[in-house]
């Protein structure tokens, strides 16, 4: 096996209570602190016990709260503005994953004092403050991440997610608590579940997974699906919640040096174009690509299906299974309808592509292969689609 490189946050923070230790941690990075988080994050207290933490510790702290659930640069740019009124040296990102994606590009943008959107692709970072990262759901991973998902309007006046990949976007410290997934509705723990199992199994089907991500994928797999389905119905107990965090922590440490694949490269311009939140759109993607890949990996899929616990079904009605149980909502919830996706299908299949994911898949797919993909997935009629036989192939 060719060297591959194995990215982490320098510290680690895991357990019950950790958010008690956010100013010990922080001092360690700064000393005037920008808090980013979304409206929800804020009605909670949790940003506003962040910033008292942050001053207690004796660091300068203000809070910024309009993240929406999809990151735009807009909201990157008055993020920014507060953290430069501030001075910032330090972005702590306390939410789920929009709030977190979100404090990495501040950090960005603060220390380069150029657009986020000049970074789309991978490797165009040149400097990013540190970045401090505390997780209320079990599902993005970004706490541990490489990556940063922001959208920007279109040439054609619609909305793209770019995918930024970096290193200088791993946080320098996460902390990560069980006891802040408490307050997360039923419906978000749901998403962000299926989120966290979705880049498990892209990690481990990926062209550019690796010995130490292939047991950490696994390992996700096998702690967060036994309680995916408690946690989507609002029953999640105190076990329940560390285990889903642990999985998720797992999954995002797997897929930041594999690579997530075909679902996430679809999921990316679903969300754009319908509003489908990100977990949500893999949901709906994850049993039809699963399915379009099991001819080119099916060893892959065999131990996956192993270990979701059930080795003698194939990982296909497992995984849409698992997803029938979160509850997820249906595309027609969404305006998801044969006219507008065959209208924006093409479109999104282009933005698939252009992201790089669908490139680590195992089954390669164009973009009319995707498209076929959107409409089988996506359309009540869409299981009469078919696909010439795989190409491409991970064993």
């Amino acid at each position: 096996m060719l060297p591959r490189t194995f990215l982490l946050p320098p510290r680690l923070r895991f357990g019950e209570g950790g958010i008690r230790e956010l100013g010990a941690e922080a001092v360690r990075l700064g000393r005037r602190a920008l808090v980013v988080s979304g409206p929800k994050t804020a009605a909670l207290g949790r940003a506003g016990a962040a910033v008292d933490l942050l001053r207690l510790a004796g660091l300068q702290a203000e809070a910024y709260s309009g993240i929406s659930a999809e990151p735009h640069v807009s909201h990157v740019d008055e993020g920014t503005l507060v953290g430069r009124t501030l001075g910032a040296d330090l972005v702590v990102g306390i939410g789920g994953g929009s709030a977190l994606d979100a404090a990495k590009a501040i950090a960005v943008q603060l220390a380069t004092r150029s657009p986020i959107t000049d970074c789309e692709g991978q490797d165009k970072v040149r400097a990013a403050l540190p970045v401090l990262a505390i997780p209320t759901t079990a599902g993005t991973g970004s706490e541990v991440t490489r990556f940063t998902v922001v959208t920007r309007p279109g040439d054609d006046g619609s909305q793209v997610k770019m995918l930024i990949g970096s290193p200088l976007l791993v946080p320098r410290t996460a902390i990560l608590d069980p006891e802040l997934l408490l307050s997360a509705p039923p419906a978000a723990a749901a998403g962000a579940g299926v989120d966290a199992l979705t880049h498990a199994i892209e990690a481990f089907v990926s062209d550019a997974a690796q010995p130490l991500t292939d047991d950490l994928a696994l390992a996700a797999i096998r702690h967060l699906a036994p309680h995916l389905a408690r946690a989507a119905k609002g029953e999640a107990q105190a076990e329940d919640l560390g285990e889903l965090m642990l999985g998720a922590l797992q999954a995002g440490m797997a897929f930041s040096n594999a690579s997530v694949a075909l679902v996430h490269g679809m999921a990316r311009p679903l969300g754009a174009c319908f509003g489908v939140p990100h977990g949500v759109a893999n949901g709906l993607l994850l049993a039809t690509v699963v399915e379009f890949n099991l001819p080119a990996a099916p060893e892959r899929y065999a131990r996956i299906a192993q270990a979701l616990g059930e080795e003698s079904t194939a990982a296909t009605e497992l995984v849409a299974r698992i997803c029938t149980a979160c509850s997820l909502p249906d595309p027609a919830s969404f305006g998801i309808d044969d006219a507008r996706l065959g209208r924006l299908a093409p479109q999104m299949a282009r933005d698939a592509l252009r992201s790089g994911s669908p490139q680590h898949n195992p089954r390669l797919a164009g973009a009319e292969e995707i498209e076929a993909l959107y409409r089988k997935a996506l359309l009540p009629d869409g299981s009469q689609e078919s696909f010439p036989r795989a190409r491409g192939a991970l064993e």
